[in-house]
């Protein structure tokens, strides 16, 4: 027996990630990007690549392989920057996550989403707001509000205001 999820759905960015297929909710996504230079800055955590300068303001970068504990890929063509804005505690911080592949915007239906199964995922259940039922295949709904905690978000805030400051 199997319960379904209380979300709002609606219109979902679909990604790759090494293997596994991701979707975050399309009004979380501001921009998609071609991979382009990321400069790194010292001192800071794995999983935060680097900084890039878009239009003029600085983006900080998370690589989101390291970020769910997954095996590195090599970067193709595919490669892809997803700007997207990340709300902790009502404050909305800009950043950018290094995708695999984006492969399409689709709307899932409410009926096509369970809940995130409690064992056997790769990536930590408390990111996870469902799992979405597209055709045959599934992909796991991050709640990228969730994907980063409240010391993440302060490290990202405040390597773009020390490269700002450069």
């Amino acid at each position: 027996m199997s319960t379904k999820v209380e979300i709002n759905t609606g219109t979902y960015l679909t990604f790759r990630i090494g293997s596994e297929d991701f979707a975050v909710d399309v009004l979380t996504v501001r921009e998609i990007l071609e991979l382009v230079r990321i400069t790194q800055v010292p001192k800071t955590p794995e999983f935060m690549k680097g900084v890039i300068n878009l239009r003029g303001s600085v983006v900080p970068v998370v690589d989101m392989h390291i970020k769910f504990g997954l095996p590195a890929e090599e970067r193709t063509v595919n490669t892809c920057i997803i700007v997207m804005e990340v709300n902790i505690r009502d404050e909305v911080v800009v950043l950018g996550a290094i995708a695999d592949m984006v492969k399409e915007v689709t709307y899932i239906d409410a009926e096509n989403i369970e809940p995130p199964p409690r064992i056997g995922t790769t990536v930590d259940v408390e990111f996870i707001q469902g799992i979405g039922k597209i055709g045959e295949d599934f992909v796991i709904i991050l709640d990228i509000n969730k994907v980063f905690s409240e010391e993440d978000i302060k490290l990202v805030k405040s390597v773009g205001r020390q490269r700002e400051e450069e």
